[in-house]
């Protein structure tokens, strides 16, 4: 196993080896004739480290750790896309949910899917809802619907069991949605013949009404399997793997059969760094696939394994006995993973690869010039700032405040020319709030370059054990730490003051390294610090275009914090004065309720239910929302 880093100590790749010095010999043999992802990787890389290990199988898991640990922006990472759709029912509550959910997976709640579209998911669900009448409403429409006492429409037309008005008990509610869930886990038999029996027995004793609505909902059970396709007749449980490539990406579909039916498919298309065969795909998919997967079953008690009894893939890698041991460990049980070779499976199988075909073809027709794009604006800026290297990384400060008041700010992070959200951060601004822009900006700098010269400093402090293995990671939670690693441009929006005053403090902090330029939003100018004139870049340029994008990222996180501040210190005075309500209850109530304007609308007993305020508490709260004026000692005077 060995690691690359760059100059910063960064670990930008991660990789397994059986000889390392004939992959490291393979990475610096003539440049010219490297994959262009694996030349400019090994352009930035400043040092390589290794750790050996004893079998395979103890590789595939340190690999996954490391690119998990350290996530290196060379490696691939299949991370589950979250515009894919699953059905999700919210165990967790008392009356559960059934809904369309897009996202991070979350404890107590069961997913179903991913689906290819939405559309899908409605439409079975509302297929279903016919004969599992659960609740599909949000929580605010859920407890608007009990206070008035009237259940929405769908309880009228019975898709729902309205126990929002006590049609149902919670218990009653609970086996309907735990039939549910059995009927989408693949137990469609034991149901259809339940509804087939009780039809007959509501036929025999004549209740012919109630056999006719049990005879329209196998109808509808029928129809929701219809849209599962049968591709296995003896109830298969399998994934098939499929991919289609060249020399610069691959793409890769996955189709989930259980119980024979195909339940879910999902895609990626992904940059290759090595120069990769299919079978290397198939090791490296799996092992990132499956691990994630299975560790974020664990996080959200998902029952059973998400590893199949078998995995059917195009080719198998090359050390096909220890994937296989792998795969068996993390199920629990045999794993068995072949290729195809005839009969059902090799038929879908061929649909899978046309698929990955077809997704691959789609997405160089939908990028073609973005790859190229991303980095003809890295190399223009590179020309026109005069810069030594190519900013992969920029990062970008807004300032943000509502004549004078909430001043709060922004700084977003862009590698290779994409925005990396999960390095976003926000400022609430404290000694330049009422200073103007200028201080505003040298401070946001100040903190942000100062906490990353102090985590270097902890960085350079560490034992001859842990050197190297934890460099910009927090030693508490393993994970980056918030501001561990520079940029190679920093971005300002303003014009010469602004950049200026950021150029100054990062001089004042000793950091050489960081360029600064300033935007200027009404002539797009770009100003370097301390120059009389901007550098004009050309209306049309990549470079341009890149510099917009980020500004305009970092001016929507700012705007979106500074109205967050304002929202909550607008709700919070309309209960400043109430006597008796301190910050605490005002938080608690303003969190139950949503906002001001709803806790208007409530009444005392709904007010007195929220934890810490009591019935003499909520009389007064509605009394003063209502207007009405209070004494000192928290009475009507009306």
């Amino acid at each position: 196993m060995y690691k690359f880093r760059d100059a910063g100590g960064r670990v930008i790749y991660v990789g397994k080896a059986k000889s390392l010095r004939s992959r490291l010999n393979s990475y610096f043999a003539d440049l010219s004739g490297l994959h262009p992802r694996t030349r400019q990787m090994v352009t930035t890389a400043a040092s390589v480290e290794w750790t050996v290990v004893t079998t395979e199988v103890e590789a595939l898991q340190l690999e996954y750790n490391w690119i998990k640990e350290f996530d290196p922006r060379f490696n691939v990472r299949y991370r589950d896309d979250k515009s894919y759709p699953v059905l999700a029912v919210t165990l967790n509550e008392q009356f559960p949910r059934l809904h369309v959910y897009r996202g991070p997976r979350k404890k107590g709640v069961r997913y179903f899917g991913p689906y290819a579209h939405a559309w899908a998911i409605r439409e079975t669900l509302d297929l279903l809802l016919r004969v599992f009448p659960a609740r599909t409403c949000s929580a605010g429409v859920f407890r608007r619907h009990g206070q008035i006492g009237r259940p929405c429409l769908l309880g009228y037309i019975d898709k729902c069991s309205a126990p929002c008005v006590g049609t149902v008990s919670p218990e009653r509610h609970r086996e309907i949605v735990e039939d549910f869930c059995d009927f989408l886990s693949g137990r469609t038999d034991v149901m259809v013949r339940r509804l087939e029996r009780e039809m007959s027995e509501a036929s025999d004793e004549l209740e012919f009404e109630r056999a006719a609505r049990l005879r329209d909902d196998l109808g509808a059970l029928r129809r929701a399997m219809e849209k599962q396709a049968v591709v296995f007749g003896d109830g298969t449980d399998a994934d098939v793997i499929a991919f289609a490539h060249d020399e610069l990406e691959a793409a890769v579909q996955i189709f989930h059969v259980r119980g024979g039916r195909v339940r879910g498919q999902r895609g990626w298309v992904i940059d290759k760094v090595d120069e990769m065969d299919v079978a290397a795909l198939v090791e490296q998919f799996l092992a990132q696939f499956y691990a994630e997967q299975t560790e974020l079953a664990a996080e959200t008690s998902t029952e059973g394994s998400v590893v199949p009894r078998e995995v059917l893939v195009p080719e198998l890698p090359a050390d096909a006995g220890a994937v296989e041991q792998w795969l068996s460990e993390l199920r629990g049980s045999r794993v068995r993973l072949r290729v195809p070779q005839r009969g059902d499976k090799r038929a879908l199988a061929d649909t899978v690869t046309r698929n990955a075909a077809e997704a691959f073809a789609q997405h160089k027709l939908r990028r073609a010039g973005d790859l190229t794009a991303r980095s003809a604006a890295l190399s223009e800026l590179q020309e026109y700032l005069a810069l030594d290297t190519a900013p992969l990384r920029i990062e970008c400060v807004d300032i943000s405040h509502l004549a004078g008041t909430d001043v709060v700010a922004s700084l977003v992070v862009f590698e290779d020319g994409l925005p990396r959200k999960s390095e976003y951060r926000r400022f609430a601004l404290r000694e330049a709030a009422t200073e103007g822009d200028v201080a505003a900006i040298a401070e946001v700098v100040r903190r942000r370059f100062a906490r990353y010269l102090k985590e270097t400093r902890e960085d350079v402090g560490e034992t001859e054990e842990t050197a190297g293995t934890q460099q910009g990671l927090d030693p508490d939670t393993g994970r980056p730490r918030k501001f561990a690693y520079p940029p190679n441009l920093l971005v300002v929006d303003g014009a010469g003051p602004q950049a200026t005053a950021a150029a100054d403090v990062l001089a004042e902090l000793g950091v050489t390294d960081v360029a600064v330029v300033g935007l200027a939003k009404r002539l797009e100018e770009v100003w370097p610090p301390a120059e009389e004139d901007p550098v004009i870049l050309p209306r049309t340029s990549d470079a341009l275009y890149l510099l917009q994008r980020v500004r305009d990222e970092a001016h929507r996180f700012a705007i979106r914090y500074q109205r967050e501040k304002r929202s909550k210190r607008v709700q919070a005075s309309a209960l400043d004065g109430i006597p008796g309500l301190g910050q605490t209850r005002k938080a608690a109530l303003v969190k139950h309720f949503g906002s001001v304007k709803k806790l208007r609308q409530a009444t005392v007993a709904e007010i007195a239910e929220v934890p810490g305020v009591g019935t003499r508490t909520a009389e007064v709260v509605r009394a003063a929302l209502a207007g009405e004026p209070i004494d000192s000692r928290g009475e009507s005077q009306t």
